[in-house]
């Protein structure tokens, strides 16, 4: 259930569960305490679900950057809560601003034919952002020129509640389908969605003479905007190991009929300054031509090792205290092959990582391949951000209640029993729960005072080409390209192609990320320079330029709280709980870990995240008229493949136990 702001000062005013921020950990914690029969409140005082997980649209992705500017998304504070609070209670303030995203920057190459009348094909309205790097107006044009698209605006009004801007453009109602394998087992038919998909591409204008090789690459700024709706950024690039803890809650939980899924094509590697496709199957190792038979049987050899390590202690007992990189070099592997083992399928720090570390991440690799595609990886379709929107919908299915852009002032503690008891909105009205999840990003500095926080350095390009050219312009890559530089660490190259549904035809979305050394720009550039070139107009007259060139580029710096132990907080209640936002790891197990955690301290005794009921099996007490309609009832709203045009999620009134 999704409340409209207006409705939303006047909520119901006892819960079990109140959870504040829509990330990935909070919206599965939510799920799994509704589905258990628990009363839920989940509020976020952003205007988008998801939090630093979202996705946003070309012109989303601009308001977003403007938020941070000036901190539009803050409510004015009034003093309303504290008549609220009594003798023998105190209150914990929350922040009122967002200081997880710093060091924005945003660079726009593509050709400035930008006209005051082009806007973003079906966008409700044109967004400004603010851009910190740009010494001109042509950069602040160009900032907007590079926000991200969301999907289709008719596939927004049926998320829990939408925002023109946010990239929940990926129909939440269409089932999690991995391309052309079906995660939770199920067929379903997307007939409907496939031509709402395919609809806008009659009315959007697209890029002229795309197909012709002369003219193919020369993509402007006003096209960009006007195939705008056709991007879906993410904030966090990550991707799911087809055996990760995700992919098997989505599985589970039935959660995979709310989204698709598209394999990751292939496996990339930097070295000496070429890029080369690393063979990760047995398939891929005998029909690679730049590998020798030698190396071919070497590589195939300690690849089964790797896979049965844990039954051979002894080969690697010895250099438990090495590095990985170290232990390769022992395993008679030529450094061609060591390169490809510690970069592209462990991948694992050259100078950190141990050796069980390595063979664990290998094990881990090899045992995701196969499962559906030839590479152990799969990407959301229409993005990062449609995760959480998963698993937010499932809880408004068993009765959560949702407000967006409504903000808490503070929690109430009684000073007795230091527990939490209630929070007070920014109506100043007092909302009773028994447990509180929090996002991290909404704790106070007082709070936090105390916390070491590190961050990720994130850069998002749109490009006119891929790293590595084949036959087929719809590859999807993920390459680690090392660090070079003491203090420096390893970066992570994401590329989607325009199937992915996050760019337009004839362009490519590219996600880089690393631990933070310096700022975005600084940890990022280096690498940027060496896989692309700055698109100008000399360029786009030079066809034989090897490098990819860059349209559209941001870059910024996000906090990463993960790892972070409760006791490094000030003065949190017991029955406070607090999540954090996404870490610089490639999988979301992390979230996965955490959102199980904190539900098992909440729910001892139940079950995570369990399959919904099958309707055959529930029974009614009443007349078999009634138990008719209300099996009726059941079957629409909790067993829905599809719930099309359901703008509340299909809630019931009573959630299923």
């Amino acid at each position: 259930m999704t409340f409209p702001v207006k409705m939303a000062d006047n909520l119901p005013s006892d819960f079990d569960v109140i959870v504040i921020g829509t990330g990935l950990p909070e919206s599965i914690i939510a799920a799994a305490c509704s589905r258990s029969g628990q009363r839920v409140l989940h509020v976020d005082s952003r205007s988008y679900y998801g939090g630093n997980w979202a996705s946003f649209s070309f012109s989303g992705l601009l308001s977003w950057l403007k938020e941070y500017q000036e901190n539009s998304d803050v409510v004015t504070e009034n003093s309303s809560w504290q008549a609220q609070i009594l003798e023998n209670e105190e209150a914990i303030l929350l922040s009122s601003k967002d200081k997880t995203i710093q060091h924005v920057e945003v660079f726009c190459y593509a050709s400035q034919d930008l006209h005051k009348d082009v806007e973003e094909a079906g966008a409700l309205q044109k967004n400004h952002a603010f851009v910190t790097s740009a010494d001109s107006v042509e950069a602040a044009e160009a900032a907007e020129a590079a926000c991200l698209p969301t999907a289709d605006a008719s596939l927004n009004t049926r998320s829990c509640e939408t925002l023109a801007e946010q990239t929940q453009s990926s129909e939440p109602e269409s089932s999690l389908a991995v391309n052309d394998a079906e995660a939770a087992g199920e067929k379903e038919n997307h007939s409907d969605d496939k031509a709402t998909e395919e609809e806008p591409s009659e009315n959007v204008p697209k890029v002229q003479d795309i197909t012709e090789p002369p003219k193919k690459n020369r993509i402007t700024y006003s096209q960009i905007i006007k195939e705008g709706r056709r991007f879906n950024i993410d904030l966090v690039s990550k991707l799911l190991y087809s055996r990760g803890l995700l992919i098997d809650l989505l599985i589970k939980s039935n959660v995979s009929r709310y989204a698709e899924f598209k394999n990751i094509t292939r496996i990339l590697a930097f070295r000496d300054g070429i890029v080369e496709q690393v063979p990760c199957s047995r398939a891929d190792v005998f029909n690679n031509k730049q590998l020798t038979m030698v190396e071919k049987r070497m590589l195939m050899k300690f690849l089964t090792f790797c896979m049965e390590y844990e039954e051979h202690p002894d080969e690697y007992k010895a250099y438990e205290e090495t590095t990985f990189s170290e232990y390769l070099k022992t395993q008679k592997l030529t450094p061609n092959l060591q390169y490809f083992v510690l970069h592209s399928i462990a991948m694992t720090s050259e100078t950190t990582s141990h050796t069980v570390d390595g063979l664990k991440a290998t094990k881990n690799f090899l045992h995701c391949l196969g499962r559906y595609g030839n590479t152990p990886f799969l990407f959301p379709l229409y993005g990062q951000g449609e995760l959480p929107q998963c698993f937010c919908r499932m809880c408004a299915v068993f009765g959560g209640i949702y407000c967006l852009r409504h903000s808490v002032q503070c929690l109430v503690v009684d000073k007795e029993s230091r527990k939490c008891k209630a929070m007070i909105d920014q109506f100043g009205q007092r909302i009773i729960s028994k447990h509180f999840i929090i996002e991290d990003s909404y704790l106070s500095e007082n709070t936090c005072s105390r916390v070491q926080y590190r961050q990720i350095s994130r850069a998002v390009l749109i490009t006119d080409g891929s790293v590595l050219k084949t036959e087929s312009d719809q590859q999807v890559s993920i390459m680690t390209v090392p660090a070079e530089e003491p203090g420096s660490f390893a970066v992570r190259v994401i590329e989607l192609c325009s199937s992915t549904m996050t760019c337009m035809k004839g362009t490519y979305l590219v996600h880089l990320t690393c631990v933070s050394s310096k700022t975005a720009r600084e940890d990022l550039e280096p690498v940027v320079q060496k896989l692309f070139t700055p698109y100008t107009e000399m360029e786009a007259e030079n066809e034989h330029n090897e490098k990819p060139r860059i349209l559209w580029a941001l870059y910024f710096n996000m906090r990463d709280s993960s790892d972070i132990s409760r006791d490094c907080y000030n003065d949190l209640p017991s029955n406070v709980y607090v999540c954090s936002g996404p870490d610089c790891n490639l999988g979301n197990d992390n979230a996965v870990k955490q959102a199980e955690t904190l539900f098992q301290q909440i729910c001892p005794n139940e079950d995570f995240c369990p399959a919904p009921p099958n309707p055959e099996d529930i029974v009614f007490d009443g007349d078999s008229s009634q138990q008719e309609a209300s099996e009726s009832t059941v079957i629409s709203e909790t067993n829905s493949e599809t719930p099309n045009g359901n703008t509340d999620l299909g809630y019931p009134e009573e959630p299923s136990k």
